[in-house]
């Protein structure tokens, strides 16, 4: 039986709308990018939308197609994932009838969210996207998905001679926990909102925890 009912029920209210994206939301052989991390960061959007107003139709759609264009994150391609998503997402919405106006913000929101285009959101819905995205890579969550990658990349976990690189340059290609240095702990201050960035906080203290906790275990 499908998952698909079950899964686009979490997207509630616009559970119908996530029936008909999610068919084309990711990719089915990256774990970090997957339905679950979808459904997180629509609870981190909504979370954030509570507080910051947007329109919950327009996030819910650039929720569902952020990652529909998958790009490992050693491709040299990288940096043009955001910007493949966000057509992709346009020509998707435009066969399912939507407004020119409602797909240039979807298109918008999904072109900045990524941190690898650094593009600045210039909508409530883009910023709230950003923020919810980046939620999801800080954190104990952040930590996990840290390490699943880099046993996609095969990285190391740690360099043993020098684990926090206080001798030599970061290198988070070949060793996972030079990432959250490298890109992870950078992120928090630079939230959109005011409700993302309390949150960025807290999250940030968690994986700080993550790493103090390992450093200590080797």
């Amino acid at each position: 039986m499908s998952r698909l009912p079950a899964l686009a029920a979490a997207f509630a209210p616009h559970d119908r709308l996530a029936g008909e994206l999610l068919p084309h939301a990711f990719a089915a052989d990256d774990g970090s990018h997957d339905a679950s991390h979808l459904i997180r960061v629509w609870k981190n959007a909504l979370r954030i939308q509570s507080e910051e107003g947007g329109n919950t139709r327009l996030l819910a759609a650039a929720v569902l197609l952020h990652d529909c264009v998958s790009v490992e994150k050693n491709s040299p391609q990288r940096a043009a994932a955001s910007r493949l998503a966000a057509e992709k997402a346009s020509e998707i919405l435009e066969r399912l009838g939507w407004s020119a106006a409602d797909i240039t913000s979807v298109a918008h929101a999904v072109l900045t969210h990524s941190f690898s285009a650094n593009l600045p959101p210039e909508t409530l819905e883009a910023q709230i996207l950003q923020d919810a995205d980046r939620l999801d890579a800080i954190g104990m969550v952040g930590a996990a998905r840290c390490f699943y990658i880099a046993g996609r990349m095969n990285s190391a976990l740690y360099d043993p001679l020098d684990p926090l690189a206080e001798a030599r340059p970061l290198d988070d290609k070949a060793f996972a926990i030079d990432h959250f240095e490298a890109k992870l702990f950078r992120l928090a201050k630079n939230f959109q909102t005011a409700a993302g960035r309390r949150l960025a906080v807290e999250r940030q203290e968690r994986l700080r925890g993550v790493l103090a906790m390992m450093l200590d275990e080797i």
